[in-house]
């Protein structure tokens, strides 16, 4: 197993760890307000107090509970909105490019037309016109990066429906439908599964980006978009308000980028005959 492989699950680990079982890591309610211990230093300054590992925000908030419930926000978005893009995406990439024509034609121009539209710009655009919340930022990440699985999924099929074993299935009287589901789907999944992975990173930064801005999640909620948000302005006062979250962000999109590539690695084979 490569060594960005183990880096990869460990992260990823991590973060399924501390959002199924939030309640249980964390040492306080992270919505529970400690006005007499505002700005509570944290373990490694003097004036540290015990109570709090990573001290507490400007409402006496502690910081720990709510990095690790941000985590749980982070896992819901990457995995609802990845997924949910995939299947869009990887449904009109299929048909693309097997059946080619005028329904590639319009899928392509679809795309194309899509991606021009800056992606950052484009979600707070339909966070504005749909508001905030959890389901907000779900539908703006699926709205916005089903583009990049349909892409890349009709790329791969062009190249797999010209292989000998479509043509095998074609002779042996299997209809298209057949085909694309039974033979192609399967030959796509390892590219896909790689994919997914990646895509989950950028809906973590798309989540933040997001609460950050206020369209996302609220001010008062376990994110580290809002944390962030939050953080910013005691930057002077407290910069590890800032520095916590903008580093779970960092670390979590590194884990995940890192599983995907090592994944790729393993089930490529011809990454894994030259010994990558």
């Amino acid at each position: 197993m490569s060594g960005r492989l183990i880096f990869g699950t460990a992260i990823v680990a991590a973060v399924v760890i501390c959002a199924l079982f939030a309640p249980l890591l964390s040492p306080h309610d992270p919505l529970e307000q400690d006005l007499l211990n505002t700005f509570a230093a944290p373990f490694w300054r003097e004036a540290h107090e015990a109570t709090f590992a990573l001290g507490t925000d400007s409402l006496g908030r502690d910081t720990l509970s709510r990095l690790i419930h941000g985590a749980r926000v982070a896992l819901i978005v990457a995995l609802v909105a990845a997924t949910l893009a995939a299947l869009l995406g990887t449904f009109l990439g299929l048909i693309a490019g097997f059946f080619g024509g005028w329904i590639d034609s319009v899928i392509s121009r679809l795309v194309d037309i899509w991606m021009s539209f800056p992606p950052v710009l484009l979600s707070i655009v339909l966070g504005a016109m749909l508001g905030g919340g959890l389901l907000t930022v779900i539908i703006a990440i699926v709205v916005i990066d089903w583009t990049r699985f349909c892409r890349v999924v009709r790329g791969e099929v062009l190249v797999q429906r010209e292989l000998d074993y479509v043509a095998a299935a074609k002779i042996v009287g299997l209809r298209p439908w057949q085909i694309l589901w039974r033979e192609i789907l399967p030959n796509v999944a390892p590219l896909l599964l790689t994919l997914l992975t990646l895509e989950m990173g950028i809906a973590v930064v798309v989540e933040t980006i997001l609460s950050f801005v206020g369209l996302g999640m609220s001010s008062g909620a376990s994110s580290w978009g809002s944390m962030i948000a939050d953080g910013r302005s005691y930057i002077n006062q407290a910069w590890w308000l800032l520095a916590l979250p903008v580093a779970c962000v960092i670390l979590v999109v590194l884990g995940f980028n890192a599983f995907g590539d090592g994944l790729r690695d393993r089930l490529d084979p011809l990454r894994r005959g030259r010994g990558r």
